[in-house]
């Protein structure tokens, strides 16, 4: 679920951290971390079969549910044909924290399941959809032959300790790679430098590619980490309860009013607030959220494993072996585009400049600069001739 309406405010209210990016070649030579769990999900819910009425995930001869192998070898090839190089992340353990969350979205997918024999019953296409959909859960088995076909493509794999956006935030914060890439916000909650979203979607949902730079909104909305961290609770966070009634426009106005979230409970008083809102416990994970040792870790981009390749997705998956030589046959030729190097390597990349003028207002109804930055939202391409770019960038 991420941070409620994180995006969407920072449109408004800090837009100079927010830059509209055309397309994935935007990335090329850029080493991203990606969501591997949130894509899974994607998989299951959208690639499915209707030939019998029945919405179900695409299977191998076996009956084995195969919807998230081919959503990501396909996603993953077009990423690499841009020049993009993924590493993706894997969730871990769930932080306890998180129970109470994951116990109401099991309780959603039991409802689903009856809702879905209803339907099924009743015989309504679009009720059985929309149960379907509902039911997804993505299996270890399914998580670790996701694992075991990226790694035959050649591609780096993390198993995060935790929290899959806490490890893509440390991988960025520490400069393994360039950006995370995920839909959850909380992943800037956890301190990732850079956010790319609707990085997958922007083809085939025609969405577009967002990216957020977390020092330009602390800056725009004159915040600290620990201020906006806090901002993040108050919103709501898969981590505690939340309160009622406070999405991220009362809670910016809040926080500014009252310095502290300690100060903004107290004004609110016991009543309004639910007895599980651990704020503490959820501050203290957002800053401490066990993530993989960046240390010496370096990332590998190896050839792919082309017999194992093959064997994997003809024998086990069940794959048209034609079709296999063709996914085979791009992937090869991918490899020479993530070779490439970013653009800004060569020209500096446009810096941001925030006046005092463009800082959040929070006395404002509506954004909350205190002077129109709408045209921020796309930066200039850098100019040729532009300071050099620091060697080294990933």
């Amino acid at each position: 679920m991420g941070i409620k309406g994180l995006m969407k405010f920072l449109q408004d209210a800090a837009p100079k951290s927010i830059k509209e990016v055309d397309s994935q070649q935007a990335y090329t030579g850029r080493m991203l971390a990606i969501d591997a769990s949130m894509c899974l999900y994607q998989f299951l819910i959208m690639i499915r079969d209707n030939r019998q009425g029945s919405y179900q995930n695409l299977t191998n001869e076996a009956g084995d549910v195969t919807s998230h192998i081919i959503g990501m070898l396909s996603r993953t090839i077009k990423l690499m044909e841009s020049g993009i190089k993924p590493v993706y992340v894997f969730d871990g353990k769930p932080p306890e924290l998180k129970m109470a969350e994951l116990d109401a979205r099991r309780e959603k997918r039991k409802e689903a399941t009856a809702n879905l024999e209803k339907a099924k019953e009743s015989g309504d296409q679009e009720a059985i959809l929309k149960s379907s959909k509902a039911t997804v859960r993505v299996t270890k088995e399914q998580n670790e032959q996701t694992k075991r076909l990226l790694r035959l493509m050649g591609l780096p794999v993390v198993d995060a300790p935790s929290e899959a956006e806490a490890t893509c935030a440390a991988l960025c914060r520490d400069g393994k790679v360039y950006a995370a890439a995920t839909e959850d916000a909380d992943c800037l909650t956890f301190g990732t430098k850079i956010l790319v979203r609707n990085l997958m979607a922007a083809e085939s949902q025609k969405k577009q590619i967002m990216e957020c730079n977390l020092a330009l909104a602390l800056e725009q909305l004159n915040v600290s980490m620990d201020q906006f961290i806090d901002f993040c609770i108050l919103s709501g966070c898969d981590y505690c309860d939340t309160l009622k009634g406070v999405g991220p426009s009362t809670a910016i106005k809040l926080l500014c009013q009252h310095g502290t979230l300690e100060k903004v409970l107290e004004e609110l008083g016991p009543e309004k607030v639910p007895a599980n809102f651990r704020y503490q416990a959820a501050r203290e994970f957002f800053k401490e959220c066990e993530a993989v040792d960046t240390t010496n870790l370096e990332f590998e981009f190896k050839d792919p494993d082309i017999e194992g390749l093959t064997k994997f997705l003809v024998e086990e998956m069940s794959f048209a072996k034609e079709r296999v030589d063709r996914y085979i046959e791009r992937l090869k030729n991918s490899k020479q585009k993530t070779k490439q190097r970013p653009l800004d390597m060569f020209f500096g990349a446009a810096k941001v400049q925030i006046k005092e003028s463009d800082k959040f207002d929070p006395t404002k109804k509506k954004g909350g600069a205190k002077a129109g930055a709408k045209g921020a939202a796309k930066r200039p391409a850098p100019k040729a001739g532009g300071p050099a770019a620091k060697r080294g960038r990933k």
